[in-house]
C-alpha cells in the first residue's frame, strides 16, 4: 500500500472498498495493522482506510515535539490528498483523541464519530495522576520497546486462549521507535476537550470495553455532554476491544453506522 505526503511527512495509509469512507485511527504504539478485522469486515459495504499516525508503523518518524493537533492536522491533509470531503472517524485510544479534536477542528469533515476506549481529557488534575505520568515516563525510558510491549500486553491480553494475541502484540510493540512513541507518549499530557463536548453535533458513538483501563462510567460521564451521542458496553474484554472482540466490535458499529 501506499505512501503520501501529508503536512510535511510521510504517511503510510491503507485503502479499501467502495462506498462512504470509514477512517480508522490507531492507538499509542500501534499501527494500521492492527485494524485488519475492521478494514477486511467494513470494506464489503464501505471505503475504509486505516493509517500511521506520524511516528508509528510505516510513516515517517518525524522529530518531536508531538501533539494531538499535530496528529489532526496530520489527518485532515490525508483526507485531503485522497479528495474526500467528508468521513466517519473511528478512533481508538489515542486515536480517539485524534477523533475527538478532529470532530472539533473540522465539523464540516466529518459524518460521525466513534470513540473508543478513550479520553476526553488527559489533564493531570491530581497527584497521583502527577505520579503515575512520571513513573511511567521513567519506566518506558529504562525499558526497551519490547519489555514495554510485555508489560502493557500482559494487561490488555490476560486469558490463557489470548496467548497468540499477546505473542503478536508484543513482536509488533517491539518494532516501535522509540523517540516517536516517546513524544507520542507526551502528546497527551496537558490535552483536554472536556468543556468542549457540547459542540460536537455530529452522531457519536462511544464504544467501552467493561474491563477498560478507565471505568465505563467514566465514558457515561462524557457521553453525557455531546448532545448525540450513545454509549455500547461490550463485555468481557479489555483496552485493545477491536482485535479482542472483533466480531462483537464490527456488530456494534455497523449497526450504529446503518442507522445514519
Amino acid at each position: 500500500m501506499p505512501k503520501i505526503q501529508t503536512n510535511n511527512i510521510n504517511t503510510y495509509y491503507e485503502i479499501s472498498g467502495k462506498g462512504e469512507t470509514l477512517v480508522f485511527i490507531h492507538g499509542l504504539g500501534s499501527s494500521a495493522e492492527d485494524w485488519h478485522f475492521q478494514t477486511n469486515f467494513f470494506s464489503k459495504n464501505f471505503q475504509a482506510i486505516a493509517y500511521d499516525v506520524r511516528g508509528h508503523g510505516q510513516s515517517e518518524k518525524a522529530k518531536p515535539p508531538y501533539s494531538v493537533a499535530l496528529f489532526t492536522k496530520d489527518l485532515k491533509a490525508l483526507l485531503d490528498k485522497l479528495g474526500i470531503e467528508k468521513a466517519h472517524i473511528i478512533g481508538l485510544s489515542m486515536g480517539g483523541w485524534i477523533a475527538f479534536q478532529f470532530a472539533l477542528d473540522y465539523p464540516n469533515a466529518i459524518v460521525s464519530l466513534t470513540i473508543v476506549n478513550s479520553w476526553a481529557d488527559m489533564r493531570l488534575k491530581t497527584f497521583q495522576n502527577k505520579l503515575n505520568f512520571f513513573q511511567r515516563s521513567v519506566l518506558f525510558r529504562l525499558l526497551s520497546m519490547r519489555k514495554i510491549g510485555e508489560v502493557i500486553g500482559a494487561r490488555m491480553f490476560i486469558k490463557a486462549e489470548q496467548k497468540e494475541l499477546l505473542e503478536g502484540f508484543v513482536d509488533k510493540w517491539a518494532k516501535n521507535h522509540k523517540p516517536s512513541y516517546m513524544a507520542s507518549f507526551k502528546a497527551a499530557k496537558g490535552w483536554t476537550v472536556e468543556k468542549r463536548l457540547g459542540e460536537i453535533t455530529c452522531p457519536v458513538l462511544v464504544i467501552a470495553a467493561d474491563e477498560d483501563y478507565s471505568p465505563v462510567s467514566a465514558k457515561e460521564a462524557y457521553v453525557k455532554k455531546m448532545p448525540n451521542a450513545r454509549l455500547a458496553v461490550i463485555e468481557d474484554s479489555r483496552h485493545a476491544t477491536p482485535v479482542e472482540k472483533p466480531d462483537e466490535f464490527n456488530e456494534v458499529l455497523l449497526d450504529f453506522l446503518q442507522v445514519l
